[in-house]
């Protein structure tokens, strides 16, 4: 069997992006409405519903409203979903009921470049989500820009370390129905604890550092300040964890697909 490595990957990894690419052209226009409506409907909920009782947020030493606060946190959300999801139930349909992996590697397609290839379709994917909810935000003068225009470039770092991750997961789950496991425990703490829908301030001292630690956090907070318009030097904290994140799970997705399809 032999080994991994990932320095092994060529720009023949972008075949497999283009592959996804052209199968997400057909169906673009029923992916293109969720990133569409879903903002709306919080902007909805919560606009003329709960921020009416929940009144101002503090933030960055003033007062903003609840819709303006979290409607980055949808945009960040939106990231993690996007290529969570498309390397998790995407490519296991791809790699265990349309068998698309086993086609590929009769190619001269190496495993690490099929792996590259999911990952970063899944990391586009994001981008593609949060380029049309910031159309959506920007209506209501929710992003601030050019500073909001650093967003997209976030998005794929973001998408990249969620993709990273849950291309870990379709290494080891037997079937399909066991991605409901990682979902629970692993997504919905962090919709509800990263900073999202309330301030982490507001938690005990414990549960902020625990909430400092989830990678969605990390996507959050620079997605907040620059759709407020503010640059500043911590944004480069947040980058640099999302960076060592997307290394260290990347390798490690190659390693347990590489264990996974290579018998």
């Amino acid at each position: 069997m032999s080994a991994v490595n990932p320095f092994s990957i060529s720009r023949r990894f972008i075949r497999v992006w283009q592959r996804n690419l052209a199968v997400y052209r057909k169906t673009w226009k029923i992916s293109f409405l969720p990133p569409i409506f879903e903002p709306l409907l919080y902007i909805v909920a919560f606009g003329l519903g709960l921020s009416t009782l929940v009144g101002k947020i503090p933030f960055q030493g003033s007062q903003v409203s609840y819709v303006s606060f979290i409607a980055p946190a949808l945009i960040a959300v939106n990231i993690m979903y996007n290529s969570f999801f498309e390397n998790t139930f995407g490519s296991f349909v791809r790699m265990y009921y349309q068998k698309t992996f086993q086609a590929m590697m009769a190619t001269p397609l190496s495993l690490e470049e099929i792996i590259t290839g999911e990952i970063v379709w899944g990391a586009t994917k994001s981008v593609i989500a949060t380029v049309i909810m910031m159309v959506v935000l920007s209506a209501f003068g929710l992003i601030r820009y050019p500073a909001g225009l650093l967003i997209i470039p976030l998005a794929f770092l973001g998408g990249f370390a969620f993709g990273a991750v849950a291309m870990c997961f379709t290494g080891l789950v037997p079937t399909i129905d066991m991605f409901n496991l990682p979902t629970f425990l692993f997504i919905t703490p962090m919709f509800l604890f990263s900073d999202t829908f309330f301030p982490v301030s507001s938690l005990p001292m414990w549960a902020q550092r625990l909430s400092f630690l989830l990678p969605l956090t990390h996507i959050v907070v620079p997605v907040r300040l620059l759709s407020f318009g503010i640059l500043e030097g911590s944004l480069w904290w947040n980058i640099l964890y999302l960076a060592i994140f997307s290394l260290i799970f990347f390798h490690l997705a190659l390693v347990k697909m590489h264990h996974r399809l290579i018998r």
